[in-house]
C-alpha cells in the first residue's frame, strides 16, 4: 500500500471565524489564529458533514 492509499486516522474538530466561515483542522493543533472551535470533533468525513450542515 503506497503512503497515498493510507486511511486517514486524524481527529479533525470543526473550526469557525468571524465570518461564519467553517472548516476542519486537526484536533491536536492549535486553531489558527482568527479561528475558534465550533464544537465538534471526530473523524475527517464526520467533520465535514457537520461543517456542510449534514451532521448536526
Amino acid at each position: 500500500m503506497s503512503g497515498d492509499e493510507r486511511e486517514d486516522t486524524t481527529i479533525y474538530k470543526v473550526v469557525v471565524n468571524h465570518e461564519e466561515q467553517y472548516s476542519i483542522w486537526p484536533a491536536e493543533r492549535e486553531n489558527a489564529l482568527g479561528w475558534t472551535d465550533a464544537g465538534k470533533s471526530g473523524a475527517k468525513a464526520e467533520s465535514a458533514a457537520v461543517k456542510l450542515g449534514g451532521g448536526k
